[in-house]
């Protein structure tokens, strides 16, 4: 926490979390539209950081499931960004 002027991991990863956001809305106020590859990106970090933040009490099927998911919008952001320029 900064008032403990102690930063973790925890902080770190959650400073990623809010890049993204914040670049999210720098680039739909400079292009003025959607783009719908962010809110992927910012679950994909929000997935990422739940994995590495679980304990090692984690139940093996948790993680393998979180991992499938962050496989499914990896291929969904591949898909919806070649869609896009075509």
């Amino acid at each position: 926490m900064y008032i403990v002027k102690i930063i973790g991991l925890p902080d770190i990863l959650l400073m990623f979390l809010y890049i993204e956001v914040v670049g999210m809305v720098s680039v739909y106020y400079s292009d003025r539209r959607s783009v719908f590859v962010y809110p992927i990106f910012i679950a994909i970090t929000a997935l990422t950081r739940l994995i590495i933040l679980q304990g090692k009490e984690t139940a093996p099927e948790s993680v393998l499931f979180e991992s499938i998911a962050i496989l499914l919008l990896s291929l969904s952001a591949i898909v919806i960004v070649r869609m896009s320029r075509d």
